[in-house]
């Protein structure tokens, strides 16, 4: 499994790349389903799944299949003109959920650029110029480019690159009060995660999300839910919002739509859409075929029954095993989140330390996130087997018996 080593190691990160990451220190080379190996051939079971990106682990034949076929097929013509790939992948998207328009982009920053520009865009030419205000949550995320971490609420990722973009206000996650509080009409748009996921894996009640539906239609501002982390069957239904039985106007998704391939998208109404005109925004890969290519078999494949309901039954399986573990070891004060997308709180004697348990599950042999400094967080593939499940939370186990320990 060794690779050529010469001259590519972890040392080389340090040499060549900007400093805006800590990867870990080994590299990895390969990856099969729920497992990947390193340069020198260890073996880990994934339950990072690329922050919750490769939906169908890695390098599912159908995806591998589908990139093949297009790559020898059509890989680029920008959008000066449109593609099959993209239509159908459109297609299917409108047909499985409340939107009537789509238009893809290249990752959940620039879904969520495109609403944010679009949900100002509509108040400011439908309504009045001074209808601008965006009420996002204090601990959202929604991406890296510097609307989209203005957005988010987390002045950590926002805070020293001079002046921000003006009207976004921040309250409480799940307080529709605060949110009544700062609800004016000058408002265009209350922009939510139904599941907050760098924000600590915290799903929005439904009393919460239903609350914001109505207080938008109230003052005829627009709904927006950030499914970039928790849509595409993340949850157990091919998006998020649909377990709350409450419709956004626009909806963004990435991350799992397309397995691993860079590609997101940005969904809406005609009504909403209608607002834009040629030229009022653009990507020059966005909707590729070969990322809509590969989209669309990752989609045919997580939107049926069989993956969405195993979700159900993979999340009590991870559920009973951090059960088992916290009863052990005394280490977790909150089991939470939705599907598979899981979150472990550690107890306060153990705050600031989830990075710690990370790395000591990493040399366990088991792949795992953080969602903050308090809150281990699991994002596996959809079709992770039962058997990783067990043989990956074995692993997770002694790693936390090192960590209690040390």
């Amino acid at each position: 499994m060794a690779t050529e080593q010469s001259a590519i190691t972890r040392a080389t990160f340090d040499d060549v790349i900007v400093p805006i990451y800590a990867p870990a220190q080994f590299i990895p080379v390969k990856g099969k389903g729920s497992r990947i190996w390193d340069q020198a051939g260890a073996e880990y079971i994934d339950f990072a799944g690329g922050i919750a990106v490769t939906a169908l682990g890695h390098c599912h034949p159908a995806l591998v299949e589908a990139l093949k076929a297009q790559g020898e097929t059509l890989w680029h013509v920008s959008n000066v003109f449109t593609n099959e790939p993209a239509l159908r992948l459109g297609r299917k998207l409108t047909e499985a959920t409340f939107a009537e328009r789509v238009v893809f982009m290249n990752s959940g920053t620039e879904a969520n650029e495109t609403a944010f520009k679009l949900a100002r865009h509509y108040a400011i030419t439908r309504h009045n110029p001074y209808k601008t205000k965006i009420i996002a949550f204090h601990h959202a995320f929604h991406g890296r480019s510097f609307f989209t971490v203005s957005v988010g609420g987390q002045p950590k990722y926002s805070d020293g690159f001079g002046p921000k973009p003006a009207d976004i206000v921040h309250v409480p996650f799940n307080d529709l009060h605060a949110v009544k509080a700062v609800m004016d009409d000058r408002t265009c748009a209350v922009v939510v995660e139904p599941v907050q996921g760098e924000g600590g894996v915290i799903a929005a009640n439904p009393a919460f999300l239903q609350g914001l539906r109505a207080l938008c239609d109230q003052y005829q501002a627009l709904l927006v839910f950030d499914e970039v982390q928790c849509g595409m069957g993340r949850t157990g239904e091919l998006f998020a919002y649909m377990h709350y039985g409450v419709t956004p106007d626009i909806l963004t998704s990435a991350k799992a739509l397309g397995g691993g391939f860079p590609v997101s998208a940005m969904l809406t109404t005609q009504d909403v859409a209608s607002a834009f005109h040629a030229g009022s925004h653009g990507s020059t890969y966005g909707g590729n075929p070969l990322a809509c290519a590969v989209a669309e078999a990752a989609f045919d494949i997580i939107n049926t029954p069989k993956v969405l309901e195993g979700v159900v039954r993979k999340r009590a399986q991870f559920v009973a095993h951090l059960q088992r573990i916290d009863k052990q070891y005394d280490l977790f004060s909150d089991i939470r989140g939705m599907g598979l997308l899981i979150g472990a709180e550690l107890k306060p004697r153990y705050r600031g330390r989830a990075r710690d348990l990370l790395l000591a599950a990493a040399d366990a042999g088991v792949m795992v996130l953080n969602a903050g400094p308090d809150v281990l967080r699991f994002a596996p593939a959809l079709v992770v087997e039962t058997a990783d499940i067990d043989e990956g939370m074995m692993r997770f186990t002694q790693a936390a018996a090192r960590f209690v320990k040390g």
